[in-house]
């Protein structure tokens, strides 16, 4: 008889912040419950302008397609109401918040640059986000939505219960310097698409009705 315990624990999705020179984790975002969907996009990148008409770039890419992720994640602290969270869930929510939100510090430093004058304020770069959805699937990201529906409060009005809709967009060698570290990490997730889409069993124009397979 098998028991609970003997069961393999599930392995949780999240969000991973790294150092995009040296590797090195600065913080790990794991959901507490994985979504129970995923809504996946891709939008091929044609090399001709759509409708131009040249028909000598109807067959080729320019790069790889844009892809974007849409889930759902839920957090509850009620799930874990032996840990004592003074806060909610707050500081959850406050982590996927500054996701899409640069340092005070670097904020502070901007303004007092801008107040001596300096014509060229360098946007601030933030770690580079991993979305990992099991170990086949490490993706280099950028969050670009993100919506929070509180449902549930305290007495004080810390927030108990939410879902958090999140977009994001795949980063892919077009979007990233030749040589960065998430630039090889996408290289290295669609090296991992064409090993997977190798292990389909292949098709036969028979069955779709072609004849005997012979060529077009």
């Amino acid at each position: 008889m098998t028991r609970y315990a003997d069961l393999p624990k599930p392995i949780r999705s999240g969000l991973v912040l790294i150092d995009p020179l040296r590797g090195t984790p600065q913080r790990v975002i794991v959901l507490q419950f994985n979504p129970d969907s995923l809504e996946r996009s891709l939008a091929p990148q044609g090399a001709g302008a759509e409708g131009t008409g040249d028909r000598t770039e109807a067959l080729r890419l320019k790069g790889p397609a844009v892809e974007t992720w849409k889930f759902t994640a839920e957090i509850d602290a009620t799930d874990q109401m032996e840990i004592a969270a003074p806060d909610g869930i707050q500081p959850e929510l406050a982590a996927l918040e500054m996701l899409v939100h640069p340092p005070t510090a670097q904020v502070r430093q901007n303004q007092a640059l801008a107040a001596l004058g300096t014509l060229e304020i360098t946007p601030v770069e933030s770690p580079l986000t991993l979305f990992t959805w099991g170990s086949k699937r490490v993706l280099p990201v950028r969050l670009t939505e993100l919506t929070v529906t509180e449902e549930a409060f305290d007495v004080q009005l810390n927030p108990l219960r939410a879902t958090v809709g999140i977009g994001l967009r795949v980063l892919n060698v077009n979007d990233l310097p030749t040589g960065h570290r998430g630039a090889e990490l996408y290289l290295a997730h669609l090296a991992q698409k064409e090993q997977l889409a190798g292990r389909l069993a292949p098709g036969r124009t028979t069955a779709l009705g072609l004849g005997n397979g012979g060529a077009f």
